[in-house]
């Protein structure tokens, strides 16, 4: 199948303005046109869409993003150093895992102390937060 921008920007759950801004950062390949200049996009682009827009949940920078794609895309300009990139940034998602295990323990740690009464005045968690 194959959808005019609107049509395919809906399918990807993103606006018009979002695709032509990843073509313009080579996201995304220039689309094929109809005669009359309209863009064409098939499935594999909205599973590409679905790709960077996942990636983007994942915390993923676009430059990042673009340069994983490049795997993708056979380029061998970004596959260079791709083991150094993807070593670093093996750490860095290492330490963000450990930051939110600190965050789970901190939050846990909150719930116990936390009444059964909603009343925002005697909050612990409200207080324990201002404290720190």
């Amino acid at each position: 199948m194959s959808y005019r921008i609107s049509e395919f920007a809906d399918k990807c759950g993103v606006n018009k303005e979002t695709i032509r801004y990843y073509e313009r950062q080579n996201l995304l390949q220039e689309p094929s046109r109809t005669n009359s200049g309209y863009r064409i996009y098939s499935e594999d682009d909205i599973k590409r869409v679905g790709f960077i827009k996942r990636m983007q949940e994942l915390g993923f920078s676009l430059n990042e993003i673009y340069k994983l794609l490049g795997v993708v895309d056979k380029d061998e300009i970004r596959c260079q150093d791709m083991f150094q990139f993807v070593s670093k940034k093996e750490e860095a998602v290492k330490k963000q895992i450990e930051d939110l295990k600190r965050i789970e323990r901190m939050l846990k740690d909150l719930k116990k102390r936390c009444p059964n009464e909603k009343e925002l005045h005697d909050c612990p968690i409200i207080e324990a937060l201002i404290e720190d």
